[in-house]
């Protein structure tokens, strides 16, 4: 090396050395903090300038490449650092498709390259961030689209996917396979003539989409390069802004992701359907190893005394989002989403990890840019935390939250028995004892004055200020499909029967107050043959069987009347609490019977009274009612809303292991 090269390295490494002079890596109190809101890259055709934060370290420089997968840098430039800890570099002309990496040096030795957090197009398998003029990733009419109407979140009925269990099956009739456009095909159909995909959801007659992760996740996952080599849920955040490239047509050429994601989301919205993206903030898919690691050391993760990592995820870290730029990232990545991509809710993985003040920002932020945005994630973690349990955003919780909403495990837990006890039951299935449970169900998680708060299954006191804040459900991606939990914990009872438990199940989910959640192949009675964590079994267990639409197609058409009866009839969507104070009374309850009357025409419904009847047991129950001349819109797996038949006694039965609902005035 010549002496000029060696006396200007030593010269840039003793001014940054003055400028992080003293910084202690681990008083992460002392970190600067940066409130602008251009970090990572800003390209133009002219100059693109990127900015790193990574206060602690002594240098840092880019690595310029011609391709995002292969090939050595065409030039290495280093990067200065100001006083907030951001590094950044002026890159003039233009780069427009080039791909870049950073790399630090830090306690004596150049860390591995990485993709700066903030990056929004990569190459291959995420391992370099491109230079992209995003408005050229645009669809035609991206600029009109419009999200579709929704007047309450209580009107939300969710509908959880993953991107490829839709398409993949030989049978589905979707030509991209597994990919963003798939999901959006119109026009396919299985062999037996039944709709598939697109024209399925929109028959079932769902809200909103929720796509399992489809940001960039770890290439050990799934290979961005042999997609088809392997399965896996995408829980392995790799770079978080970006989509994954293995739900494109083209991995290796950055735009292509972006443009067909941003196509998917406008179809949907054309089509009247929301899209969800569910987001795992709470922890990276590697450790050490990992981007945000590489470029800022243990900055956003929580340590333990020891300073090793700590695990409330269970996955080898926890993010430290109470850490003002660990917040800020996920506040902006957030806006980031809402903003390019249109996207209209977030399912927040693991949201107990994350402190209340952070999710309350998130809140705050993305309602100045659409008020109807719904955030919701679960209220629990993996593991203990160092975060002191009153900061987290965990279930019990939820009342310090603002327009966030909560998993209800109760509900779920009473419906079908718990989840991690397979052969366990719940009140569709047969066990007596857990009325109460599917009382704090139905009124979803809120204040109540006939509710026995003691004899819920997890929690003795209301969690959920509104209903909206309560996410009702009784099966999703993780553990067990209903369809196989009821199976398992039931041996004894015949196929039908246990259609009959999947059917109650389902009424109760999709009448109760709250927000209505449904695990994607529910109406299919879908099964996984048994395996309770599919998040990496391969395509014979994950996707849709779309033969069993054709198979259990009185099956569909009762939970696609379901869908349609709460979407036409407000009362069972009630956006107070007081309202559902004011409106809902419970019936005395028994072993294996929950009753109740909705009545005054709540939330401007035209039914003025609703009686809901539910019957855990295999034998039928007889149960009294007002007198009064009612008619039945619901019995077992009949649904009408012009009326089965009419009554005017003071009784009614419920068949076994069903539920009736009348109407009067």
């Amino acid at each position: 090396m010549k002496l000029k090269t060696i006396l200007l390295l030593v010269a840039i490494l003793t001014l940054q050395a003055c400028q992080t002079e003293k910084l202690d890596l681990m008083n992460f109190e002392a970190y600067p903090i940066y409130s602008g809101t251009d970090l990572g890259l800003t390209y133009s055709a002219k100059k693109s300038t990127l900015k790193v934060y990574s206060p602690a370290v002594d240098s840092m420089r880019i690595h310029l490449y011609e391709k995002g997968h292969e090939g050595s840098p065409l030039e290495t430039r280093q990067m200065t650092i100001d006083k907030n800890g951001v590094w950044s570099i002026d890159l003039k002309g233009n780069w427009q498709g080039k791909y870049y990496t950073v790399q630090v040096f830090h306690e004596g030795r150049w860390l591995s390259e990485a993709v700066e957090p903030y990056a929004k197009a990569t190459g291959a398998n995420g391992m370099r961030a491109m230079f992209l003029d995003l408005s050229t990733t645009n669809p035609e009419g991206w600029a009109n689209d419009k999200r579709p109407a929704l007047n309450s979140p209580n009107d939300i009925i969710i509908y959880e996917l993953h991107v490829r269990d839709v398409s993949i099956h030989e049978n589905s009739g979707i030509k991209n396979k597994g990919k963003f456009l798939g999901l959006v095909e119109a026009g396919t159909k299985s062999p037996t003539g039944e709709s598939t995909g697109l024209d399925h959801i929109k028959e079932l007659g769902i809200t909103h989409v929720h796509l399992l992760p489809s940001f960039d996740f770890m290439p050990r996952s799934v290979d961005e390069m042999n997609p088809n080599a392997k399965y896996n849920w995408g829980y392995d955040p790799q770079n978080y802004n970006v989509p994954e490239g293995a739900y494109s047509t083209d991995p290796y050429d950055g735009d292509v992701r972006i443009k067909e994601f941003k196509q998917m989301v406008k179809t949907f919205h054309d089509n009247g359907i929301r899209v969800i993206l569910d987001v795992v903030y709470n922890h990276t898919g590697q450790t050490e190893d990992s981007y945000f690691n590489q470029i800022a050391p243990k900055y956003y993760y929580r340590l333990n005394e020891d300073g090793s990592f700590s695990n409330a995820s269970a996955c080898g870290n926890e993010t430290a989002s109470e850490r003002p730029m660990v917040r800020k990232f996920m506040i902006e990545s957030m806006k980031y989403w809402a903003k390019e991509y249109h996207l209209d809710g977030f399912r927040v993985d693991l949201m107990g990890i994350h402190d209340i003040e952070t999710m309350n920002l998130v809140s705050d932020e993305l309602e100045k840019i659409d008020p109807t945005i719904f955030v919701y994630g679960e209220g629990w973690n993996a593991g203990s935390s160092p975060l002191p349990a009153e900061k987290q955003a965990l279930k019990r919780n939820t009342p310090q939250l603002k327009r966030v909403a909560a998993f209800s495990d109760d509900i779920r837990d009473g419906l079908k028995g718990s989840v991690f006890e397979k052969d366990s039951t719940g009140f569709v299935s047969g066990r007596p004892g857990l009325e109460e449970t599917i009382k704090f169900g139905i009124i979803a998680s809120t204040e109540h004055p006939q509710i026995d708060y003691s004899r819920v299954n997890y929690s003795d006191k209301f969690w959920a200020n509104q209903p909206s804040q309560t996410v009702t459900y009784v099966s999703c991606h993780d553990n067990h499909t209903l369809f196989d939990k009821l199976e398992i914990s039931r041996k004894d009872a015949s196929e039908a029967d246990r259609l009959k438990m999947h059917r109650l199940a389902g009424t109760i989910v999709l009448t109760s107050q709250g927000v209505s959640f449904l695990h994607a192949g529910v109406e299919l009675a879908r099964t996984k043959f048994g395996v309770e964590n599919s998040y990496e079994s391969p395509d014979s267990i994950n996707q849709f069987v779309w033969e069993r639409k054709t198979q259990y197609k009185d099956h569909f058409n009762f939970y696609k009347n379901l869908i349609q009866l709460r979407k036409n009839h407000p009362a069972f969507r009630m956006t107070t609490t007081t309202d559902i104070q004011k409106h809902l009374s419970f019936f005395p309850s028994k072993n294996l019977f929950v009753g109740y009357q909705i009545s005054g025409n709540a939330n401007g419904d035209a039914w003025k009274n609703i009686i809901v009847l539910l019957n855990g047991s295999d034998k039928t129950q007889t149960v009294e009612i007002p007198q009064g001349d009612w008619t039945v819109v619901l019995e077992g797996d009949k649904i009408d809303e012009n009326g089965i038949r009419e009554i005017s006694s003071e009784s009614v039965v419920i068949p076994a292991v069903g539920a009736v609902i009348l109407i009067g005035n």
